[in-house]
Order: C-alpha cells, then structure tokens, then sequence
C-alpha cells in the first residue's frame, strides 16, 4: 500500500531546501529567522508522521508550531534576494512557448483527479494500492512531481536548483500565509471539539422560531459566511455551523438533502472568503504577487459579488434542498 506519509517529506525536503537557501543568502538581513522558519515547517511535517503513529509524543510538534507563530509574529520570514527573469525575459519566453506553458498546471489537476477517481479503487493483493482516504492528496503529490520534471524538459531549465530558487522567491513574497490555510483549518477541528458548534446551536435554538425554515436557511449561511470570515477558511466554518444548525436543524428537524444542504453551505462559505483577509492565500497573496498599491485592493473588487452571491445561496437552498 502506497501511504500519503511519503509526500509529507517531500514536502518537508522542500522546505528544509528553502530553509538552506535562506541561511546562506548574505543580502537577506532576516536569514537566520527566515531560515528557522522554514526549518521548523521541515520538522514539523516529518516529526508529524511519528506523532500520527503514536510513536512520539505530539507536545514537540505542538511547541514547532508555537515557534512558528512566534517567528511570524516577529516578521518573519524575510523576502530574500530576488533572483529571476526580467519582465521583458518572461515576455520573450511567454511568446515562444505560448499555451505551453499551462501544460505543467494543468497536470496536476488531471493527475489528482486519476488518482481520486480511478487508482483509488484500485487493490492489489487484497488491499487498496492507495492509503484509503487520501488518494487525492497522493494525487496531486504525484501530479507536481510530474508538472516538475515536465516543466523542466519543457522550458529548458538550466540547473536542478532552478525550481527550488523560484520557490524559495514563491514563498519570500507570500511569507508565513503560505501556512495560514493549515492553521485555520486545525482552528476549526479545535473549535469542534472544544463545542463551540453545540453552543452555538443552543443560542440558536433559543432564538430560533420553530418551524421557520427560511429563518434557519438565513442562519446556517450567514454563520457560514460570518464564521469563515473570522477564521479565513470555509473548511473551518463547516464543521462548527453544520453542528449547530446544518445537521440538528437543517437535515433533522426540516429533512432538508444532505449533499445540498452542505454543498450550498460551504458556498455560503466561500462568499465570506471574499470578504476576509483573513483568507490571506486568496486575497493578500495574489496583492502582494502583482505588487498592487492596495493590499486590500482584491477584497474591495470581490465584495460587490459576494454579497448578492451569499443571498443567491441562501435562495437556492431553501427552494431546492428541501422536500415539498
């Protein structure tokens, strides 16, 4: 059986790379803090295996992420010297290649998908080929790797260390978001099973006129949207709002379709994505890529959507996803 663990490491290969590449870069005042930052990741991801099989104890892994949020909050880590193409070099290079230059993209997607739709099925000997639950995750593992060594061949690339230096300039513009969407998702586990959704469903159920479906349609995809605000990531509201009032009220109490219901919540979600720079990946990254004046600049263009997006939602749900 193929287990995800591998792609962990990889992963945390990368990062502990980048970590070098930051120790040894003199122009880079923060190195030392930047290259801390990236090592800790490193062990955290592979220290993370042993925590997952019992076989370490998980404070370690809980101080590595303290650290890191102390390192963040400490500026960390730096930009680093920029080394790349020129704009008029990516210009010439973008017109000899063209829409070949998706290809690589577009490899992961299908890879991901193959895996999560075909080998994920596939056993061999009597057992799953693919760890059972993370055959995506494999998947888009493998489909990088593959984007990797075809984008190399592809577009020529001149040295191995070509990919981990753009990396490393990848991940000096976008800093410590680059691991915001990993913390907000645990943020939303911790909330679940600290009960936060059970108390917010008895607030619910307290103010909640019984038998009221629109009302309960309106609250289950504002707190979508409210929740996902104040924790970044609709992944994180889900498992709080679905156990306040997706589940006990929506499914329990008005029959509503599952799939639907939980499908058009987490688009609720999503609406609150656009609004947050909390979802830091979505909206301070891409600002901080393009060098936009205002770093806010692609939340005060997405919220014209949002909103009238959000009541679409709320619409289809309390038309479609129920009986009658």
């Amino acid at each position: 059986m193929i287990k995800v663990e591998w792609f962990y490491w990889v992963c945390a290969a990368f990062f502990a790379i980048v970590a070098l590449i930051r120790l040894t870069d003199s122009g880079d005042k923060k190195r030392f803090g930047s290259a801390a930052f990236w090592g800790i990741l490193a062990f955290a991801f592979v220290y993370g295996t042993f925590v997952v099989a019992k076989t370490a104890p998980p404070a370690v892994e809980g101080f590595a992420v303290l650290g890191l949020a102390g390192l963040a909050g400490l500026g960390f880590p730096g930009k680093g010297a920029e080394e790349s193409s020129s704009v008029e070099e990516r210009r010439v290079l973008a017109g000899r290649f063209g829409n070949k230059l998706f290809i690589p993209a577009l490899i992961i997607p299908i890879v991901a998908v193959l895996f999560g739709a075909v080998l994920s099925k596939v056993e061999v000997g009597g057992e799953l080929l693919l760890e059972k639950g993370t055959a995506t995750i494999i998947g888009l593992g493998v489909g990088a790797l593959l984007a990797l060594i075809v984008g190399m061949i592809l577009f020529g690339a001149k040295s191995p260390a070509v990919p981990f230096r753009e990396g490393d300039r990848l991940l000096g513009h976008i800093g410590w978001a680059a691991i915001l969407p990993q913390f907000l998702a645990t943020l939303g586990l911790l909330f679940a099973a600290a009960g936060v959704g059970k108390v917010v469903g008895d607030m619910t159920n307290a103010v909640l006129p019984k038998g009221v479906l629109l009302l309960a349609v309106i609250v289950y995809c504002l707190g979508m949207a409210g929740f996902t605000i104040i924790m970044g990531n609709a992944f994180a509201a889900f498992p709080v709002m679905t156990a306040a009032v997706g589940w006990p009220i929506l499914v329990t109490q008005f029959h509503g379709n599952p799939p639907a219901v939980f499908a058009i919540g987490m688009l609720a979600g999503f609406c609150g994505t656009l609004v947050t720079p909390m979802a830091a990946n979505f909206n301070l990254v891409p600002a901080a890529l393009l060098e936009l004046k205002d770093q806010y600049g692609p939340i005060k263009a997405q919220i014209p959507t949002a909103i009238p997006l959000l009541g679409a939602n709320i619409a289809i749900m309390f038309l479609f996803a129920f009986p009658g």
